[in-house]
């Protein structure tokens, strides 16, 4: 079977007399998938309780005939104007308590009983209707859930559903008072209609209620999504289901939300509001693929500038099928275009797709079609490959929720300090894979944990088993410092840590000012000096051995980086934010330690990935430079892409591509 390569189609939004125009287009590009109507909400439903799928079935019909099969998107992002004019109660509510009306999208609260009576019908309708189709493979629920900042909302229906959620939390209004601390400023709930959810008021709200809301309001999108589910499998046959995520997104926690799907997609737009960084499209990737720990794919991958009031830069030459490659490199099972043809109106205008809106294949169509091919002719080498890593890396939506309600310092962000880390990684094109703090560590040499601000026994324990085990593992400051429902621990820091990291901290400065601190790091006989910032541990070793120290300000000569021998493996705490520099030197030594030697081509500037299967490797070669870069091969090759051998020095052109087979 070909790979999946294909484009996000909306023919509600054309005359019918192009629907075969542009399927002739589509095959001749080498697409073999559309995804459509996840937006056609008012076109198949146009009168409550009338459904309309007869202009779909002739599209459907149509892009079938030239071999390309469909992934439907179940519509309920954009509830029709019918629906809120009977049922205005659907709309969100902001924090401020106004209601976020009608006009754009995602217009609609999760927890509203109205709503899910009302989008469960019109999925049943089209899983009844298309559950069986032999041209439809797939689904997609909803479209970004999330998006626009809608995952929380504040209405009268979301605090009688956080009740319900607390309820079967904590059992009894004692334990939530208890967990949450409500002593504190004469909170004191006495009745469950007192919880509050979290909109403005004079000052801070507590941050164990506010956790609770995060993590609740994440949770109504999950429960939500599984409603769609439940009746698409009710329905269905040989169908599979996806949900195209965005990357680091932060409001959700994805690792729930996917939990039930078929597999994980999602949406990728790399030159976005600024030229495209390809450390953090490779991390999306990574997270993307480390959730379920299985190949992904991309939903909507950007094929022309986007923009809604502005338009953004055009992709360059070569970077559609870089991107699409990048993908592809890091486990994508299927690529889908945004979009095919460029909308006449409506609010995206000015998100181009693959053709502009004239409808004339140019350029960027050229390069698709290229990418399609080529995706075609080393599809039977890719089937059944996977991603393999000896790296893991913790991202955590409890971490993250955490700090962004108590950041500790103005620049400490979460999703920044771990991309520190990450960045290493990348530059040394080392696999890794990105993992939730309930996966099993096990498996792998290596695993990056920083910010563990929020602590449990049974994540230490399973901490301490991996180092013991032999593994190395490396945190930061701001771990252990509390409980997981956001209060912060009465032990020494760093808490229940301390152990395994065999260390106390004494006391610690957050560093404001522009003026770094000064950093002297010793590793192995080797001395470096550096800097750091954000953030200063006092750090008293108890049984750990000092990797480096500070060198500046009043805690001069105190440890800043720990390393604690535990069983057969090794614990190293970095108690301060390093620059660029030192935690590259520290990165180094403890991937020695690990074991996990450096990937191909490490430190060229070439981005290299493999996908392998029972020992033939494919890897791939990115440029994301706009210039030409030689690196030179270790050994001898085969280009797949040509079948021509390979050794030697081998020249990228911008935004170029190889893909190598060992010969």
């Amino acid at each position: 079977m070909a790979m999946y390569f294909g484009a996000d189609y909306y023919p509600e939004h054309w005359p019918e007399k192009r629907w075969e125009s542009d399927a002739q287009m589509m095959q001749a590009a080498n697409l073999n998938v559309i995804r459509l109507a996840e937006f056609a909400w008012a076109k198949m439903e146009p009168v409550e309780g009338h459904y309309d799928f007869t202009w779909l079935d002739k599209a459907i019909e149509i892009l079938n005939k030239r071999g390309i099969k469909i992934i439907i998107g179940t519509p309920t992002a954009t509830p029709p104007k019918w629906l809120i004019d009977k049922h205005p109660e659907i709309l969100p509510m902001d924090a401020d308590g106004h209601v976020r009306g009608f006009g754009s999208r995602c217009h609609y609260c999760s927890t509203q009983e109205i709503y899910h009576w009302y989008s469960d019908l019109i999925v049943g309708q089209l899983a009844k209707h298309y559950g069986h189709h032999p041209g439809v493979i797939g689904w997609q629920t909803d479209n970004e859930f999330g998006c626009h900042s809608t995952t929380r909302c504040y209405c009268d229906s979301c605090q009688t559903a956080f009740h319900r959620w607390l309820q079967q939390k904590y059992g009894t209004l004692e334990a939530l008072n208890q967990a949450w601390g409500t002593v504190f400023w004469s909170q004191t709930y006495s009745s469950w209609d007192q919880v509050i959810v979290p909109r403005k008021t004079v000052a801070s709200h507590n941050p164990s209620l506010l956790l609770d809301f995060y993590r609740f309001s994440s949770d109504m999108k999950v429960e939500y999504q599984a409603r769609q589910i439940r009746i698409l499998r009710q329905h269905t046959i040989n169908q599979f289901i996806t949900h195209n995520l965005m990357g680091l997104f932060p409001e959700i926690d994805y690792y729930k939300l996917s939990a039930d799907l078929d597999f994980i997609s999602w949406d990728n737009y790399p030159r976005f509001q600024g030229a495209p960084d390809s450390t953090r499209l490779a991390m999306s990737h990574d997270l993307m693929r480390g959730i379920r720990k299985q190949n992904f794919w991309v939903m909507e991958q950007q094929s022309g500038p986007s923009g809604w009031e502005t338009i953004h830069s055009t992709p360059r030459p070569g970077e559609i099928r870089l991107w699409t490659y990048q993908a592809v490199s890091r486990g994508a099972d299927g690529i889908v275009y945004f979009r095919w043809r460029t909308c006449q109106f409506g609010t995206e205008e000015y998100w181009h797709g693959i053709l502009d809106h004239d409808g004339i294949p140019r350029r960027r169509y050229k390069e698709v079609q290229q990418t399609g091919g080529e995706l075609h002719k080393i599809s039977p080498l890719l089937e059944g490959t996977l991603v393999k890593n000896e790296a893991a890396l913790l991202y955590s939506y409890d971490q993250l929720w955490s700090l962004q309600i108590q950041p500790n310092n103005p620049r400490l962000n979460y999703a920044e300090v771990v991309r520190e880390y990450y960045e290493r990684l990348h530059e040394l094109n080392i696999g890794v894979d990105i993992v939730s703090h309930d996966d099993d560590f096990a498996g792998y040499k290596i695993l990056i944990a920083p910010l563990l601000y929020l602590m449990t026994p049974d994540l230490v324990s399973r901490l301490t088993r991996f180092v013991e085990a032999g593994g190395v593992l490396i945190t930061t400051f701001r771990s252990g410092i509390k409980d997981w429902e956001n209060a912060v621990t009465e032990k020494t820091l760093p808490g229940d840590l301390s152990e395994l990291m065999g260390i106390e901290i004494e006391e610690y400065d957050s560093v404001y000012g522009e003026t770094p601190i000064s950093i002297n790091m010793e590793i192995e006989g080797q001395r470096f000096a550096g800097t750091a910032c954000t953030w200063c541990d006092g750090i008293a070793p108890r049984s750990a051995d000092v990797l480096a120290t500070y060198a500046s300000e009043y805690y001069a000569g105190r440890a800043a980086v720990t390393q604690n021998t535990s069983g057969d493996g090794k614990a190293i705490y970095v108690g301060t934010r390093l620059d660029a520099d030192l935690t590259d030197k520290l990165m180094d030594y403890a991937l020695a330690k690990a074991a996990v030697a450096p990937g191909f081509l490490a430190n060229t500037g070439i981005e290299t990935a493999i996908r392998e299967k029972e020992g033939v490797k494919l890897i791939f070669l990115l440029n994301h430079a706009a210039e030409n870069r030689t690196v030179h091969l270790p050994g001898s090759y085969v280009d797949v892409l040509t079948e021509a051998s390979v050794t030697g020095a081998i020249e990228l052109e911008p935004y170029g591509v190889e893909v190598l087979q060992e010969g």
